[in-house]
């Protein structure tokens, strides 16, 4: 039997696959053995409370879905009190998300939540940025070098930083992320996107715009996986459309040490459990003795490879 173990930083998880933030709730464990996963992350927190976005907050697309939640949070003392406990009683890595409208208010936060029942803290700077009018911190790289930086100060946990694929010039952001002592990136989160409802002529989500998940963004998610690959030397965790395992491999050859699986959980609670097994009997059935091995594997003419990096590096 082939070695799923991964290693992301410090932490080495059994297996490359856990849920992705706010697609996740321990109520899976009804459905699935949640010990069986490589990490538990949690939805994410603010440091204040926020009531949400309004509804409705969801729709229904082709091969994916809009949401529009808003981070609906009760703080950080109700996290820790009410939310935390229930995942930290199984036997895999808790990872908590954490989202704050400035730089200074995420480092308060990741410092509140660098506790001993946590194994790494998720930034979550694809959301609005307050200093910048709004603009999510990732979406250059000035901004993301500071907020990773003011998080780093206030913690020596082991840090996720999670992008945004709504940027340009990723490998620039990625690698300001790595500087400013990021342990490993998340590429990434959803498009933004907008759908209307042809009779009332009304947009379908409540806050107009959205964000798209599933299988519809996976092109582009694995190309920006690989771009981020190909820029930094710390593990990258992708997420975007992953519904087989055949997806994760793709997601690991283009650059992954692990993946998240977001939007395929909501139709079937089971299908991470599903994900393992289909990565063990890939393996088996490839003579792969390490997973960990097809990290960035993805196999590249010489002169098109050089070409491509060339671009890349132009393109940012």
């Amino acid at each position: 039997m082939a070695d799923l173990s991964v290693r992301i930083g410090s932490l080495t998880l059994r297996n490359p696959v856990m849920p992705a933030s706010g697609c996740f709730a321990v109520e899976y464990a009804e459905a699935l053995d949640l010990n069986r996963l490589g990490a538990l992350v949690v939805k994410s927190v603010s440091p204040d409370a926020r009531a949400g976005n309004p509804t409705p907050r969801v729709a229904e697309t082709a091969s994916g879905m809009l949401n529009s939640i808003g981070i609906p949070s009760k703080g950080l003392d109700a996290y820790r009190r009410d939310v935390l406990p229930a995942y930290t009683r199984f036997n895999t890595p808790v990872v908590v998300s954490v989202s704050a409208d400035t730089a200074e208010s995420f480092g308060e936060a990741c410092e509140t939540l660098s506790l001993p029942e946590v194994a790494a803290i998720e930034a979550n700077i694809s959301c609005p940025n307050l200093e910048a009018d709004g603009m999510a911190f990732a979406m250059q790289a000035e901004s993301t070098y500071k907020a990773v930086s003011a998080i780093r100060r206030r913690t020596s946990h082991p840090l996720w930083v999670k992008l945004t694929p709504n940027a340009g010039q990723i490998a620039l952001i990625a690698r300001a992320a790595e500087d400013a002592g990021a342990d490993a990136i998340v590429m990434g989160n959803t498009v933004l996107g907008m759908a209307i409802d042809v009779r009332t002529r009304k947009p379908k989500l409540g806050n107009v715009m959205g964000g798209l998940s599933g299988p519809a963004i996976k092109p582009l998610a694995v190309r920006l996986v690989h771009q981020c690959h190909r820029a930094v030397r710390i593990p990258i965790i992708g997420c975007g459309g992953i519904e087989t395992a055949d997806d994760a491999v793709e997601f690991m050859l283009a650059g992954a040490t692990a993946v998240q699986v977001g939007t395929a959980s909501f139709r079937d609670p089971a299908v991470m459990g599903r994900i393992v097994d289909g990565l063990s009997a890939y393996c088996d059935a490839n003579d792969i003795e390490r997973i960990a091995t097809l990290t960035g594997a993805v196999a590249l003419d010489a002169q098109l490879s050089d070409r491509w990096l060339r671009f890349a590096q132009q393109s940012g």
